[in-house]
């Protein structure tokens, strides 16, 4: 039966307990024309798995709460929308460890109220996993710190281990967004030693506190526009044109994958194909043509042709 269906029930219930109408078996059989078996049954799940304070008045022949205070949370879930939660905990699970501890707690206590109408977790853990290679973990504290700045709008100051210098430096950062991104969780926001816009990788970050200095993030900035605007993670105001051709032994396996949402593909009579897209910077799209050897060759710009050229070269030393 619908989980909906069946928390309906335990909310009536409760209602009229809250009325001091005392409900009993009967009464919760009557209305919602089932047996006084399964009324009982879930009498019983109200007061064992959902901890309701229910005590039976022989007098009066009902139940009523000896805690007045108690009230059951308000909550509507299908059985398919539990197991896209269930999918989103397991998600987070197998990208980021112990981050997702208390979306664990959140599960189980759900769980204890429509496991018996819906997939148990343990069911969707066995059927799917998620396997990310090359992710750095984040500290819970860390990410809670960081999700806690962004929330309350509050300035976050910390140690960061920049992978382009070898020494250590403090920042204090105004929190804009925390994403993840192909395993990694990163921060962006304005960082007041650079004085701009500056993108974390929260897996560098120690030492983090919550300051008291509050700041608003400013109206022209949109995350889904700034991520958007080039390919790959680094960004900037300067973007050049891409075009990368692949020949057909790859283009099987890159026809339809979207580097760019902006992105244009070519299909070539003798199999190969053309991806062009706007880049910001050469890092990340560089080590992604480098991956793919032979199979992938820049069309343009030239600057980035003769960049992937040289370290060709380079490698080609390496091995002789």
């Amino acid at each position: 039966m619908n989980s909906k269906i069946i928390y309906e029930r335990f909310l009536w219930f409760e209602r009229q307990v809250k009325k001091g109408k005392f409900p009993n078996t009967t009464s919760l059989a009557r209305k919602f024309e089932m047996s006084t078996k399964t009324a009982q049954r879930d009498i019983d799940f109200m007061r064992e798995r959902l901890d309701c304070p229910l005590q039976y008045d022989m007098t009066r022949k009902g139940f009523y709460y000896e805690d007045e205070t108690f009230t059951l949370p308000v909550m509507h879930m299908s059985s398919s929308e539990f197991s896209s939660l269930i999918l989103a905990r397991k998600l987070l699970l197998d990208i980021s460890g112990s981050i997702a501890g208390d979306l664990e707690k959140a599960v189980q206590k759900i769980t204890s109220v429509i496991e018996r109408h819906a997939e148990a977790p343990e069911s969707i853990d066995r059927s799917v996993s998620f396997h990310v290679i090359r992710q750095s973990p984040v500290k819970e504290e860390i990410f809670k710190a960081a999700l806690e700045s962004c929330i309350k709008k509050r300035s976050l100051t910390f140690t960061y281990a920049s992978p382009a210098h070898s020494e250590k430096t403090e920042r204090t950062v105004d929190p804009y967004h925390i994403f993840n991104y192909m395993g990694n969780w990163h921060l962006i926001g304005y960082c007041h030693l650079r004085k701009s816009i500056r993108d974390f990788h929260m897996g560098r970050i120690a030492d983090q506190r919550i300051g008291d200095e509050t700041f608003s993030i400013p109206r022209g900035f949109d995350f889904n526009k700034y991520f958007d605007s080039s390919f790959g993670l680094y960004k900037g105001s300067t973007k050049q044109e891409v075009t990368i051709r692949f020949q057909p032994s790859h283009a099987i396996w890159i026809r339809g994958q979207v580097w760019h949402k902006d992105q244009e593909e070519r299909t070539f009579a003798d199999g190969t194909l053309e991806l062009t897209f706007p880049v910001a910077d050469f890092k990340e799209i560089s080590r992604e043509i480098l991956r793919l050897g032979s199979g992938a060759e820049v069309i343009k710009p030239k600057a980035l042709r003769d960049l992937i050229k040289d370290e060709a070269g380079r490698i080609c030393k390496t091995y002789t």
